[in-house]
């Protein structure tokens, strides 16, 4: 039962990572002008570099190193990115199995 509550908490603070990163990068890509692919594959960037530091950090504070450093960074960016998929398909406004269907994809990819 704990680890079920530590791993909701760790899933709900990840979550709002991903969308702090997402709201900077929409804010960059704005000020840059940016629109089309280029904004694309801009966002796809800065979120995935934005995710990366703070797993970075995290990882930095719990004074992990080695193997151990490499495997909680490794979850932190999996957790990250389903996160993502999930915010992805609420904005969106997806439910039911279009919604499963998108974060089915969006998962791959992410993992890809």
């Amino acid at each position: 039962m704990k680890k079920i509550v530590i791993a909701a908490i760790l899933g709900f603070i990840t979550a709002n990572m991903a969308f702090a990163a997402d709201m900077a990068c929409d804010a960059k890509a704005a000020e840059k002008k940016l629109a089309g692919a280029a904004k694309t594959s801009f966002l796809k960037k800065c979120n995935s570099d934005s995710v990366v530091a703070v797993c970075d950090a995290k990882a930095a504070e719990k004074k992990l190193a080695g193997a151990a450093k490499n495997s909680f960074t490794k979850k932190c960016n999996k957790d990250a990115a389903i996160a993502a998929c999930g915010t992805a398909a609420a904005e969106k406004k997806l439910s039911g199995a279009a919604k499963n269907s998108f974060i089915k994809k969006c998962e791959t990819d992410a993992a890809a």
